[in-house]
């Protein structure tokens, strides 16, 4: 797993993380708006789950603790989101990715899940 945070023009930042997994990753501890998620599922054979929290990473228990947004990646496809006017995280912002949708399953998928977060 590779991952960066990339200061954008407009004071936007690209998170990008080359495998991401069914654990909780912190990609902003404090508020957070969320413009653009490129998730890509294209190695994965069955499809994967990009769950975001409005919750700091320490309080996030993945497969216990609600997600605020579940996207299904089918499998072998690569999606990209735009959210012209943003999603707000007002705590955080923390994303994992699993092979079961809403709050249960905790297990990553089975080869790499590539995400591009573009935020605020």
């Amino acid at each position: 797993m590779a991952y960066s945070n990339i200061p954008l023009i407009a004071s936007g930042i690209l998170y990008t993380d080359t495998d991401l997994v069914g654990t909780a990753i912190a990609v902003k501890a404090s508020s957070a708006v969320l413009y653009e998620a490129e998730l890509d599922n294209t190695a994965n054979a069955a499809a994967s789950y990009f769950k975001a929290y409005n919750t700091a990473v320490g309080s996030v228990t993945v497969g216990t603790t609600v997600p605020d947004m579940v996207v299904m990646v089918p499998a072998s496809v690569k999606i990209t989101l735009v959210l012209p006017s943003g999603v707000t995280f007002g705590t955080a912002l923390t994303v994992c990715a699993t092979t079961a949708g809403g709050t249960a399953g905790s297990t990553g998928p089975t080869s790499d899940f590539a995400v591009k977060l573009v935020y605020v």
